[in-house]
């Protein structure tokens, strides 16, 4: 048994992502409304995207050396904002964070901004991450992957939470997917695309701050990235689910960009 585990976390070594080197432990598998603080260094591909003031406004997931996937409606400025991977306590002084500058954002090209359909943005960085315990990408979700409804995943973010506008400490929550019908039958199926999933209704949720950030599902001990932050109710009820980019129906786009970039 230790030795099957072993070969597969080799294999997800040597494949270089999904495999944190801290390892999250997510309760409930909890209540970022109604969240839980994630262990430090347990999200390495959780990025904070942040102004010049060092404000954070975005979330978004590390997905190689040079790229990291967030939100088209964060619209991230290169010359005006920042990628910061390694961070976990946004009030330490002392974590040793990565700061690196954004050489381009490439956004969807059929994003659209009035029903958030499409709603991803890849940011290329000026410089190579370096892969550390606490850095490291995320894997992708194939074209064809079909994760049941009812699976938890996790999703993680400094956004806003039932007590603060900002929270200090990385906040994670297990959350279950829905099946496209159950998520129509929330939000009407005129507003629910091929693009989107969703994922909650189950008294927690991702709210403002959170957007580009991750929603990660685990297969075999390997994290894939699912879903990307998007949009859900103003006040982050509990009760609705939360829309997340579909990262399957957009892993043809993602790939194509990056080998073209």
């Amino acid at each position: 048994m230790f030795l099957l585990i072993f070969c597969f976390a080799l294999v997800a070594t040597t494949l270089g992502c999904g495999v944190p080197a801290i390892k999250p432990q997510v309760s409930g598998y909890n209540k970022i409304v109604n969240g839980e603080t994630a262990v430090s260094g347990s999200w390495p591909w959780q990025v904070s995207l942040q102004d010049g003031t060092g404000f954070h406004f975005c979330g978004g997931s590390l997905i190689s050396q040079y790229w990291v996937v967030t939100a088209a409606h964060c619209r991230v400025s290169p010359s005006s904002h920042r990628v910061i991977l390694g961070e976990h306590d946004r009030q330490s002084g002392t974590e040793p964070l990565q700061v690196k500058a954004i050489a381009r954002a490439i956004t969807h090209p059929s994003y659209n901004s009035y029903n958030f359909n499409n709603d991803i943005t890849l940011l290329k960085l000026s410089s190579p991450v370096q892969m550390t315990t606490r850095v490291s990408p995320v894997c992708l979700a194939s074209s064809s992957t079909s994760i049941p409804a009812g699976t938890k995943c996790v999703t993680t973010g400094w956004g806003r939470t039932g007590q603060t506008s900002s929270p200090r400490y990385l906040q994670q929550t297990a959350l279950p997917l829905l099946s496209p019908a159950q998520c129509k039958n929330y939000w009407g199926y005129d507003r629910i695309t091929d693009a989107m999933i969703c994922a909650g209704a189950s008294g927690v949720s991702s709210c403002q701050g959170d957007s580009g950030g991750p929603l990660v599902c685990e297969s075999s001990g390997v994290w894939y990235l699912v879903g990307i932050v998007s949009w859900g109710t103003s006040n982050c009820n509990v009760q609705t689910p939360a829309v997340y980019s579909r990262v399957s129906y957009l892993r043809s786009w993602i790939d194509q960009t990056v080998a073209y970039n």
